[in-house]
């Protein structure tokens, strides 16, 4: 068993990993690699000369320092039961610590990873809640680039939390849209007649006039709140993160 960076090499056996892990189309795989993938923030556990578990992760910080959002973590089918994740995560635990990172966080994809994240030492972050709301009269709004979206953020994030930097948002760009309004930010998943709102910050009330601007009868829309949401683990002795959002899925 290795656990390093991947090489070149590697990389197709990590698209085709990531592939059956999500079950991700081709174009969402694509995008992934082509806006999202850094050979420099990814780690991989080959076993018997085949790549076996894979994570990888995006920068992201708050006003204590820099912190790791671990996204795609997966083992091969083949090599399940084998503690092979538990033994990536640690090793990236330790290469986090060593590179400067405060703490690590995630986003679990089921109920049932919060209690596996949890052997691993992660801790609940309770810091968000789902509101459904269905179309009334509409709002001004104005849509944004990933950039723009990123630099008003920071003004609307409640106190102590992590800051998305810029390459995330241009990732999350091939998925979603950005919007701003009077007293508001969006990040949001248009679906036909509804909508999945990533993050709403500001005024959550907005969220009806954002419908009806938009021409969506209904939608779901996450805003801060005090739901279990993402996962996290110190790396260090500084204080844990407050609020984490706009998950990257």
């Amino acid at each position: 068993m290795n656990i390093d960076f991947p090489t070149l090499t590697q990389i197709p056996a990590l698209k085709q990993l990531y592939q059956a892990a999500f079950g991700d189309t081709n174009a969402q795989t694509q995008l992934f690699f082509s806006t999202a993938f850094s050979p420099h923030r990814c780690r991989c556990l080959t076993q018997s000369g085949s790549v076996a578990a894979a994570l990888y992760w995006f920068d992201c910080r708050d006003e204590q320092g820099k912190i790791a959002y671990l996204y795609a973590v997966a083992t091969d089918p083949a090599f399940r039961g084998q503690g092979l994740c538990h033994r990536l995560m640690e090793d990236t635990h330790s290469l986090l610590a060593e590179q400067g990172y405060r703490a690590a966080i995630l986003v679990p994809g089921s109920e049932s990873l919060f209690s596996f994240y949890a052997t691993m030492g992660y801790q609940s972050l309770n810091c968000m809640d789902t509101l459904c709301f269905t179309a009334g009269d509409p709002v001004p709004i104005t849509a944004l680039s990933p950039e723009a979206y990123a630099e008003k953020r920071r003004h609307y994030l409640p106190q102590g939390g992590v800051i998305q930097e810029e390459e995330n948002l241009t990732y999350l760009s091939g998925m979603a849209r950005f919007f701003a309004g009077e007293n508001f930010l969006l990040a949001c998943d248009p679906n036909g007649s509804d909508l999945i709102g990533l993050e709403l910050l500001g005024q959550a009330q907005n969220a009806s006039g954002v419908l009806a601007a938009l021409d969506i009868k209904e939608g779901r829309f996450r805003t801060p709140g005090t739901s279990p949401f993402a996962m996290f683990k110190m790396l260090n002795l500084s204080p844990p993160p407050a609020y984490f959002g706009l998950a990257l899925d």
